[in-house]
């Protein structure tokens, strides 16, 4: 599975934790940037990341900021992308599980490096329940 990753200026340590774990458990990863810790703009990370979705050049997208929350926004501006905010294992498991999210947003200044890595491995590894989820899925548009 290929991943799409992005950060603003505040995630910058965390992304690059984050490529070197998913590159360790053998993922394809499409690295956005940035690459240096100066300051940028969140939504244009975030362009990229659902750009490369939207066009099939990425399965899933990871995007980090300070809180998460403007990567979030930005994303869900575009049809087509389901982006959550998570802050533990659970909200990223039920994201997937239950919202078909294919968006991990997380909050730089507000999550460990551990509960981040626990946090994408279980984005990553759990499927969509469907059923009675689906319906409300195909709502969003």
């Amino acid at each position: 599975m290929k991943i799409a990753i992005a950060t603003d200026h505040a995630g910058i340590e965390l992304k690059e934790a984050l490529v070197k774990h998913l590159e360790n458990k053998s993922y394809e990863v499409l690295d956005l940037g940035p690459f240096t810790p100066e300051s940028s703009d969140y939504p244009d990370f975030s362009e990229k990341v659902t750009s490369s979705i939207l066009r099939n050049k990425a399965k899933r997208g990871i995007l980090i900021c300070g809180t998460g929350i403007g990567m979030s926004i930005a994303a869900n501006r575009h049809p087509g992308i389901r982006a959550a905010v998570a802050c533990n294992a659970t909200y990223a498991e039920l994201a997937r599980a239950h919202n078909d999210a294919n968006i991990l947003c997380l909050g730089a200044r507000f999550i460990s490096e551990i509960d981040a890595i626990k946090c994408v491995d279980v984005f990553l590894e759990t499927p969509f329940n469907g059923g009675r989820h689906a319906q409300r899925v195909k709502k969003l548009g």
